[in-house]
C-alpha cells in the first residue's frame, strides 16, 4: 500500500477549504486583480525554482501558471489569498487608527492560514505521483497537456502545482503588500507614508513547512508572537476573513495609495528601491517555501525513497524518463 500521512499530523481537507471558501466568495463581486502583477509573479517564481521549463510554466506562467490562480475571478476578491488589510499604524504615527494591532494580526495570520492549508494539501496529493513501490506512475505526472487550475481532482502532478501555486502567491504577494522590506520616503510617518521596517530576512512567521506539522492553534500562537507590532499591509476594498467587505479605506493605510509594490511605477516602489526589495524578498521566500516542501516529502514518504521520487517527478519534465 502507498504510504499514507500519519493520522497524527493535522490537515485541512479539500472538502473543508472549499467550504470555506464558498462562505467567503458567496458575497465577492467581480472587480480589478490587486496584486504583484502576473509577470512579476512569474519573474519571481521562475527565479526561485530549479525546475525544468515545462514544468516551471505550468507553475509560473504569467497569464496561466498556477502561481496566478488567485488572480483569476473569483479568487482575486479574498483578501487572505493576497495578504490584504492587516493594516495598523502605531499610536505615535496615528493616535486614533481605526484597527487595532491585535486585530491586523488576525487578518495577517488568516492570510498565512491559507497557505499552511495548501501546503498540507500539497503533500497529501504527491502520495498519487509515485506507486508503492516508489515507481513514479507516468499517468499522474505527464504534462503533454495543459493542468487546470479549478481545484477539482486531476493528475497528481497538476494538483500538487495547483496546491503550492495557490499557496504560494499570497506569500509573494506578502512582500508588495506590506512594509516588512520597505524604507518609507522622506516625509511625516503617517496614513499616506506608513513607516518601513526594513527587513531583508525571509519574515519567520511565514515558516508554513513547521506549521503545516503543527496543531492550528500553536502555530497561530507561534506565529503571532512573531509578528512586529510596526508591521502593516495595506487596506484594499475586498473581503476580509471575516466575510466584511470594506465600503473604502478612508482613515486606514491604503493597498492603491500608500504601500503597494506591485509595480515597478507605484509610488511605494520608488523610495530606496523598494520594489527591488519587495521582489528580492519573494523569491527568498518562494526558494525557503520549496525547500521546506521537499524535505516534508522526505519525512512523510519515507519507504522506497517515494519522497525522492515525488521530488524528482515535480522537477522533471519527462519524470517517468528521468527518475528511474
Amino acid at each position: 500500500m502507498p504510504h499514507r500521512l500519519s493520522p497524527s499530523r493535522p490537515r485541512t481537507t479539500y472538502t473543508a477549504l472549499a467550504a470555506l471558501l464558498t462562505a467567503v466568495l458567496a458575497t465577492v463581486p467581480i472587480g480589478p486583480a490587486h496584486a504583484f502583477t502576473g509577470g512579476n509573479h512569474e519573474d519571481i517564481t521562475r527565479a526561485a525554482l530549479p525546475w525544468q521549463p515545462v514544468t516551471l510554466t505550468e507553475m509560473a506562467d504569467a497569464r496561466d501558471g498556477a502561481i496566478n490562480a488567485n488572480d483569476h475571478p473569483p479568487y482575486f476578491e479574498v483578501g487572505p489569498l493576497h495578504c490584504d488589510n492587516a493594516d495598523y499604524l502605531e499610536p505615535r504615527y496615528a493616535p486614533d487608527y481605526p484597527r487595532t494591532r491585535d486585530e491586523a494580526t488576525t487578518e495577517l495570520l488568516a492570510c498565512i492560514r491559507t497557505s499552511v492549508t495548501r501546503f498540507r494539501n500539497a503533500v497529501e496529493a504527491a502520495d498519487g505521483l509515485v506507486d508503492a513501490d516508489g515507481k513514479v506512475r507516468a499517468d499522474q505526472s505527464d504534462l503533454s497537456s495543459h493542468c487546470t487550475w479549478d481545484e477539482k481532482p486531476q493528475r497528481a502532478k497538476c494538483e500538487v502545482l495547483e496546491q503550492l501555486g495557490r499557496g504560494w502567491h499570497q506569500i509573494e504577494d506578502f512582500y508588495s503588500h506590506s512594509n516588512w522590506t520597505d524604507r518609507a520616503a522622506p516625509g511625516p510617518i503617517g496614513l499616506e507614508i506608513p513607516p518601513g521596517l526594513g527587513r531583508t530576512e525571509v519574515a519567520p512567521f511565514l515558516d508554513i513547512g513547521r506549521y503545516s506539522g503543527m496543531k492550528d492553534a500553536d502555530w497561530t500562537r507561534d506565529a503571532r508572537t512573531l509578528i512586529p507590532v510596526g508591521l502593516t499591509t495595506g487596506c484594499y476594498t475586498d473581503v476580509d476573513s471575516t466575510g466584511v467587505k470594506p465600503a473604502d479605506c478612508d482613515g486606514r493605510v491604503s493597498h492603491n495609495r500608500a504601500l503597494n509594490k506591485d509595480t515597478a511605477a507605484s509610488a511605494r516602489s520608488k523610495p530606496d528601491d523598494n520594489f527591488r526589495h519587495a521582489t528580492a524578498g519573494a523569491t527568498a521566500e518562494i526558494t525557503r517555501q520549496w525547500n521546506d516542501f521537499k524535505a516534508d516529502l522526505l519525512k512523510t514518504y519515507p519507504d522506497h525513497g517515494r519522497g525522492a521520487q515525488m521530488i524528482c517527478a515535480l522537477v522533471h519534465d519527462d519524470p517517468a524518463g528521468a527518475c528511474p
